[in-house]
């Protein structure tokens, strides 16, 4: 991942600032080293250029002095040995983090696989935390429903795709009378019927073939004038048709007109009977086996028949449409049902403690389950990244964050050894009473 410029920048000055802390302490640390060497040197030449007398006191400050530079060599030997030769001279366990880098490497892997990411340590971590609850808050996100949506909606059409329409037509077709054609379709529409009546739905339809029925004759009124001229005049002769046949066929087409319109009104004796009639014809359906029987084989040769199977083609064809325009919908019937199941989920998540102790289980006994393959994985990862560091910049870098702590143990070095030099010269002039050079 590329990091803005501004955070290079901020980098590089905090590696600057740590670059001069740690000369600073360099300096320090290398300068007490030369400042207990000049005592050294100093406590043995005055008494020879006759400036102090031998005491005891010059005895004590010499192997102090001389302990001093003894422990501050050996404690800069360490430090630098850890991440170079000390003045370039090949001598063997030096430089060890450039020698070592992939056994560091391997350890480091170790380390944190076997213990950080303990079993325990995992168990405990996911008792600390509350799993549903995270999960409830991705599931009320609104991004997430979006993001769920925006699925479905780019997956439609590869779907829809690799249904060939061919196969998802004849399977509607084929489902159709399946579904309308079994024995339970009579009680079915006996229902559908039922319900129709009760909310008068029944006088909705009949209007409907009525005013199709006024619509048609108007259309067809040459037709069927023509037609009953012929029926005249092939029951009464040419005379007779010619004489009376229009006449005859005009107060037919009247007398049609006529009863339709006396059917139209609401309240029309006709339309009470018509609904006296489909109520008898309910009753007959829900209590007359012969009636059902009539009504599954009706619905069944409808079913069956080849333009019902090339509608069931159609019927696809459409569904598929559909599908998929409401899926590309953002406020569609799709994504409503999306946002109100991952509502309805999270609700379940913060509310039905038995969902919750399962999604913990179910969460716990997959993360304990992967937990060894994923320590090897783990482990496998770090040595390689560490392995694959440049010497250099890894020396550099380790010297960076720890060097000045390092430096402070050169400064302690000097400083102890001093101290425990001149403890022990003077210790031993009191014990011994010998003079200790």
């Amino acid at each position: 991942m590329k990091t803005s410029p501004d955070a290079e920048n901020a980098r590089f000055d905090a590696d600057r600032a740590a670059w001069r802390t740690l000369r600073r302490y360099r300096r320090a640390a290398g300068g007490l080293l030369a400042g207990m060497g000049a005592v050294t040197v100093a406590a043995y030449a005055a008494p020879a250029a006759g400036l102090v007398a031998d005491a005891l006191w010059l005895d004590v400050l010499r192997a102090g002095a001389k302990a001093g530079v003894v422990g501050g060599l050996a404690d800069w030997f360490a430090v630098t040995a850890l991440f170079r030769r000390p003045m370039g001279l090949p001598i063997p366990h030096t430089a060890i983090l450039p020698a070592q880098k992939a056994r560091l490497g391997e350890a480091l892997g170790r380390f944190v696989a076997t213990h950080v990411f303990t079993e325990a340590d995992v168990a405990a971590a996911l008792e600390r935390i509350d799993l549903p609850g995270i999960v409830a808050g991705l599931l009320d996100d609104p991004a997430t429903a979006h993001t769920v949506c925006r699925t479905l909606a780019g997956a439609a059409p590869a779907v829809m795709a690799r249904l060939e329409d061919g196969r998802a037509g004849s399977a509607v077709a084929r489902m159709l009378p399946l579904i309308l054609g079994g024995e339970e379709v009579a009680p079915v529409v006996a229902r559908t019927l039922r319900a129709l009546v009760e909310g008068n739905r029944h006088q909705e339809v009949l209007s409907f073939l009525l005013a199709r029925m006024k619509d048609g004759l108007k259309a067809k009124e040459d037709s069927l004038r023509a037609m009953i001229e012929d029926r005249v005049r092939e029951q009464g002769g040419r005379i007779l048709g010619w004489a009376i046949g229009g006449s005859i066929a005009t107060k037919v087409l009247i007398a049609v007109n006529q009863e339709l319109d006396r059917i139209d009104p609401q309240n029309s004796e006709l339309r009470e009977g018509f609904t006296t009639w489909v109520r008898g014809e309910i009753d007959r359906i829900e209590t007359d086996p012969e009636r059902r029987r009539e009504i599954t084989g009706a619905i069944a040769g409808v079913m069956t028949h080849d333009s019902i199977r090339d509608w069931g083609g159609d019927v696809w064809r459409r569904m598929r449409q559909m599908i998929e325009a409401d899926m590309a919908c953002p406020d569609g019937w799709a994504a409503s049902i999306v946002r109100d199941t991952l509502q309805r989920l999270a609700d379940q998540m913060r509310t039905d403690q038995a969902l919750r102790e399962r999604v913990v289980g179910w969460a716990r006994r997959m993360i304990l389950g992967s937990l060894p393959f994923v320590r090897e994985r783990l482990s496998r990862f770090i040595a390689g990244v560490v392995a694959g560091w440049d010497t250099d910049m890894l020396v550099s870098r380790l010297e960076l964050r720890v060097g000045k702590d390092l430096q402070f143990v050169r400064l302690n070095g000097t400083l102890v050894g001093f101290l425990a030099g001149a403890v022990l010269s003077l210790a031993l002039h009191l014990v011994f009473g010998a003079q200790v050079g």
